[in-house]
């Protein structure tokens, strides 16, 4: 794989229940209405689960995601093609932390804090 190797880890606050938060890291209708930058593949299931796996397009790039690992408060993601690498999701009540490893082209941390941002203003529209 060429790129470099990046690792980022963000949290942020945002206002909404540890369930609302579950729903939109888990769900892949509700990904799909903030994971703006990427296009999803067909076939995805009502709710994601432990070895499933999925196709993202971040322009004309593919990534390759596979569910490794499902809690009631975490998700970890293995990921391959334009990352090689993994992407860990953990939250709680009013909060959500994203932890991204792997090597890659792509510019991981900006991605990782726009996703964020996106999810928390998702998150604050969906309230109204």
């Amino acid at each position: 794989m060429l790129g470099n190797f990046q690792q980022s880890q963000l949290r942020i606050e945002i206002a909404a229940s540890s369930e609302a938060i579950h729903d939109s890291l888990l769900r892949p209708d509700n990904l799909k209405q903030w994971l703006l930058a990427q296009k999803f593949a067909s076939g995805m299931p009502e709710k994601l689960t432990s070895g499933f796996q999925f196709t993202t397009w971040t322009g004309p790039i593919p990534i390759h995601h596979q569910v490794d690992v499902v809690k009631s408060n975490c998700v970890r993601l293995l990921l391959s093609g334009g990352i090689d690498g993994f992407h860990e999701w953990y939250w709680g009540e009013g909060w959500v932390q994203s932890r991204l490893e792997g090597v890659s082209m792509l510019p991981l941390n900006l991605g990782q804090t726009l996703s964020l941002l996106s999810l928390r203003e998702f998150l604050r529209n969906k309230r109204k």
